[in-house]
């Protein structure tokens, strides 16, 4: 493991001159060097300058004013959800009064608006269906849907294949050639602009009048933030911003009784709510519904009014996510004995380029969080298969990738040498899906080592924000870093790294260890907290010890100290 300082521009910047010294570095290096960049109010927002938005929002609203049959298609996982609680509520608050949904069970149709979704629905057939989150690579099922008379309205973030679905309208900011600044929009985002438009467009039509009021469509920005940082989308200025609104309602205590709920199963006060808590504490309650039983769960929870309602939803929703846990844990030691026969003959440096595993017994659903695990620990990119069902001839698999490994082109790569290989895939840069049959596995195998071959891997780094100095160590900066600015993807947490002696440590609940610190340069003791490591990793006494860490505001009873959350020990 490399560390490696962050690249603090040199010269003058544009930021106010009493922040903070440390947070000023911290935000030069991740690119904020100016005061408009530093501020994150809606006003700020991008324009909704997407290609097909103002077909898609006419198409809307014609359907709204005529009253016609809307049904949402989402995804099973937490954009998806959240994107598809917001359509409803969005368009019911518009007016329109048949308003439905459906999330494909995905052990019963697989992903998206898919040729037996579409049949599926045909008794009961809406006349306009909207995908959330999906639907870019729904060739086929688009081409049924129309020829069975439904219009069709495309809002997708992933990327597009060589064929597009032949819709009534498509709205991607990642179509080739499209305007809109902010490519890393997630799904959720998408829907928020077009609801956003479609209300432009009806208030162009007298549609407000005779008592309808214009709906607050920022009453949905709890939905947006949760979506956006639970679907590991990149935190661009334009998702800051969607991210701190929607951030701002919860710790006002005016967001959606689904998520308020699904903090308190989680044991977050709401009052302090973070981009790291949705991302870590909420969004796996609501991602364990898509993986293990059915989304539909997860979206009335955010859908329900009735406080009873939504608290036991949110029961559900923690009870179904320790069950994702038990059976995650399970796949996890068959995964890593599978790693460990892999590599048992050879070197640190003979690792394979990349990974592909296969268990009978694994569980599709949970197979792309056995994947990221291993990638983390291997640093090479990880594909993990599972039987759609027990026996099952079709098998779906999740790949997780490494930074400079842009996982879809590779599965792209996959099936221009083998057409036809795979039933289907799609995703982004770090995380994409699959499915094939059983019989064409090994030959599946023999490709992915093929075309990893030539992948260019990175050296694991760690990447630091610097050294601390002994005032630094304080509950008010700690309590600074948590809350000014939303921490996630591409704009990451504050990390320090210092060594420090070790005067005392401790096993906290078999597998934790606390400690107390003295930084080699000053007198100060420090608290400190490595989750998930052995004691032995922390020698007593030794002068010099070199952690990265992060700086963080300890809850217990009632009481706030500082502390430090050790991520790696650096040898």
């Amino acid at each position: 493991m490399k560390l490696q300082q962050r690249v603090i521009p040199t010269g003058p910047d544009q930021l106010p001159a009493n922040l903070h010294p440390v947070l000023r570095r911290i935000l030069l290096a991740r690119g904020v060097s100016t005061g408009e960049q530093l501020q994150l109010s809606l006003q700020q927002l991008a324009r909704p300058e997407f290609g097909g938005i103002k077909q898609a929002a006419g198409l809307l609203a014609d359907a709204v004013a005529t009253q016609r049959k809307i049904m949402i298609v989402g995804d099973f996982d937490a954009d998806g959800a959240t994107g598809t609680s917001m359509a409803v509520l969005g368009l019911r608050a518009m007016g329109a009064q048949q308003v439905s949904y459906c999330v494909p069970n995905r052990f019963e149709f697989g992903y998206g608006l898919s040729v037996a979704l579409v049949e599926s629905i045909q008794n009961d057939a809406p006349e306009l269906l909207i995908t959330v989150d999906n639907g870019i690579s729904s060739v086929a099922g688009v081409k049924l849907a129309k020829a069975s008379g439904q219009a069709v309205i495309i809002t997708d973030h992933h990327l597009p294949g060589e064929v597009l679905p032949e819709a009534d309208a498509i709205v991607n900011p990642n179509l080739p050639g499209d305007p809109f600044p902010s490519k890393a929009l997630a799904g959720v985002g998408v829907m928020f602009y077009l609801l956003s438009q479609l209300r432009v467009e009806l208030q162009s039509r007298g549609w407000f009048t005779d008592g309808r009021a214009v709906p607050n469509l920022g009453q949905l920005l709890d939905l947006v933030a949760l979506g956006t940082v639970a679907d590991m989308v990149a935190l661009d200025h334009n998702n800051r911003i969607l991210v701190q609104a929607g951030l701002q309602r919860i710790r006002a205590g005016r967001a959606r009784p689904g998520i308020h709920a699904l903090l308190k199963v989680a044991g977050v006060n709401h009052r302090l709510c973070t981009a790291t808590d949705l991302a870590w504490r909420v969004a796996p309650r609501l991602n364990a519904a898509g993986r293990l039983e059915d989304m539909c769960i997860g979206i009335e929870c955010l859908l329900a009014e009735d406080a009873d309602q939504v608290s036991e939803l949110a029961t559900v929703l923690d009870s179904i996510n320790q069950q994702r846990r038990k059976v995650q844990n399970e796949m996890q030691v068959t995964a890593d004995q599978q790693v460990s026969e892999l590599i048992a003959d050879l070197k640190s440096d003979q690792l394979p380029q990349a990974f592909c595993l296969f268990n009978e017994d694994w569980h599709q659903g949970v197979v792309g969080l056995v994947a990221g695990k291993v990638k983390e620990a291997l640093q090479r990119p990880v594909i993990a298969l599972a039987p759609e069902k027990p026996g099952s001839e079709l098998l779906k698999g999740s790949a997780r990738s490494v930074n400079g490994v842009h996982i879809r082109d590779a599965l792209a790569a996959v099936d221009a040498a083998h057409p036809d290989l795979m039933e289907r895939y799609g995703g982004h840069a770090m995380a994409a899906g699959l499915s094939l049959l059983r019989e064409n596995l090994p030959v599946f195998q023999s490709a992915w080592d093929a075309v990893s071959e030539e992948f260019v891997l990175p050296q694991q780094t760690v990447l630091s924000d610097g050294q601390l100095n002994g005032e630094d160590f304080s509950l008010s900066l700690a309590r600074l870093l948590e809350t000014a600015m939303p921490w996630g993807q591409k704009f990451p947490e504050p990390l320090f790294d210092g060594r420090f002696e070790v005067l005392q440590r401790d096993i906290v609940a078999s597998k934790h260890v606390r400690l107390l610190l003295r930084e080699n340069s000053g007198t100060a003791i420090q608290e400190a907290i490595a989750f998930n490591r052995q004691v032995d990793a922390f020698p007593l006494g030794l002068s010099g010890l070199h952690l990265v860490y992060r700086l963080q505001v300890n809850r217990f009873r009632g009481r706030e100290t500082v502390q430090l959350l050790i991520e790696h020990v650096i040898h």
